[in-house]
């Protein structure tokens, strides 16, 4: 087993874990660190394919500016209406 293989099978499971964990999670916070973390492990695999430009947009489109969209709409969402959905 090769070191590249290694790292993209790492990088592969990674992705599908915190994929999971985006759809399982009960706090919303919880889930936007898990959707992070699979888009920065897609990334990476982007990297490891030669392909670097397509990594950095990854990186500044969907970790950067759809995580924080998704976060500014948590913080500005009033809290009694998220509690009473349950």
């Amino acid at each position: 087993m090769t070191w590249e293989l290694f790292i993209f099978l790492f990088l592969a499971a990674s992705a599908l874990v915190s994929a999971l964990l985006v759809v399982r999670a009960r706090e919303i916070i919880h889930g936007v660190v898990a959707l992070a973390t699979c888009f920065i492990a897609v990334a990476c695999m982007y990297i490891m394919l030669n392909a670097e430009f397509v990594a950095i947009v990854q990186i500044l489109v969907y970790v950067g500016a759809i995580v924080v969209v998704i976060l500014f709409g948590i913080m500005l969402t009033k809290r009694e209406i998220m509690e009473s959905g349950d």
